[in-house]
């Protein structure tokens, strides 16, 4: 198949690029390179560097006739959303919008679509949430999530455009970005081995779903075979507080550093994790990495990253 993926400079969809190519599929990326790094892309894949807000982006889809867009491009941080919700719908929604438009027209079969299984439940009513939960998004990010899969849904009723939305817990792994607001293993890592000390907002009892990054691969991969419009969790259905994940990080990197807490952030939620029975009986999915395994092979990318 001849795929594109959007983000797919970044952590996970460099990951799902290399996953793609393996299984001998042709694959085209497009990103900005805002948050993505063209040293986590495989040669082999096509690279054009185009916001998907971008117009001309009309080009790339009349020329390559893809049949499949897997689509991870996002403004991703939810603080920034918060602080910037203009911004975090132009990207979030009208960059989409752009991409659904010309998929329709240039002939694409299906979007698989990367939401979010954290932000998009809210605060929740039970544990852990499966795809019925109430969808109470409390964050610009978690709204714009939610208004995709209701764009995908018209798409699939008046165009045929064909979809497979996939909600992610907290995402982990090699290839994770160090240096922004999201991704606290990643965050808690870098600083670990570099002698820092990372601080934990609040009394760190914040619990989430951490998943390994290779696990969500693997979903990715099976979505490419289901030919219904459907959602799915992708998650681990285990929950882990922020003091038990230091806790294994300072000893898988070796770190002196005392468990230091700073100030909590308001509006911050306190327990996410999602069940993902449904993946499991339909695309065959199940997460086999366990969180000790999964922060070990992160810790390890980090340490040969700092070797080089």
């Amino acid at each position: 198949m001849k795929i594109l993926v959007t983000g797919g400079a970044g952590f996970i969809g460099s990951n799902i690029v290399d996953a793609y190519l393996a299984q001998g599929h042709e694959v085209f990326v497009v990103d900005d390179l805002s948050s993505g790094n063209l040293e986590n892309l495989a040669p082999a894949a096509k690279f054009f560097k185009i916001d998907v807000r971008d117009p001309e982006i009309e080009k790339i889809f009349r020329e390559n006739k893809f049949d499949v867009v897997n689509h991870l491009a996002a403004q991703m941080d939810v603080r920034r959303s918060v602080a910037d919700p203009l911004f975090d719908a132009s990207v979030n929604i009208l960059g989409t919008l752009n991409l659904l438009e010309n998929s329709v027209r240039h002939g694409v079969k299906k979007i698989i679509f990367s939401s979010t299984g954290g932000a998009i439940y809210g605060e929740q009513d039970y544990f852990p949430a499966d795809e019925q939960h109430p969808t109470r998004p409390v964050s610009p990010y978690g709204i714009a999530k939610l208004s995709v899969e209701k764009y995908l849904f018209f798409y699939n009723v008046v165009h045929g455009l064909g979809y497979c939305v996939l909600r992610y817990a907290n995402v982990y792994g090699p290839r994770q970005n160090p240096h922004g607001e999201a991704g606290v293993v990643a965050i808690f890592t870098s600083k670990l081995l570099s002698g820092e000390k990372p601080v934990i907002n609040g009394e760190g009892k914040q619990t989430r779903d951490y998943t390994f990054v290779g696990d969500v691969v693997r979903a990715n991969v099976l979505a490419l075979g289901y030919d219904k419009p459907d959602i799915f969790n992708i998650g681990t259905g285990k929950e882990t507080d922020v003091n038990v994940l230091f806790g294994h990080l300072k000893r898988l990197t070796g770190s002196s550093a005392a468990e230091t807490h700073g100030p909590a952030k308001q509006g911050e939620q306190m327990r996410s994790v999602v069940e993902s029975s449904k993946a499991s009986r339909i695309l065959g999915w199940h997460p086999d990495v366990t969180l000790e395994d999964g922060l070990r092979q992160t810790v390890e990318y980090f340490k040969s990253k700092t070797r080089n």
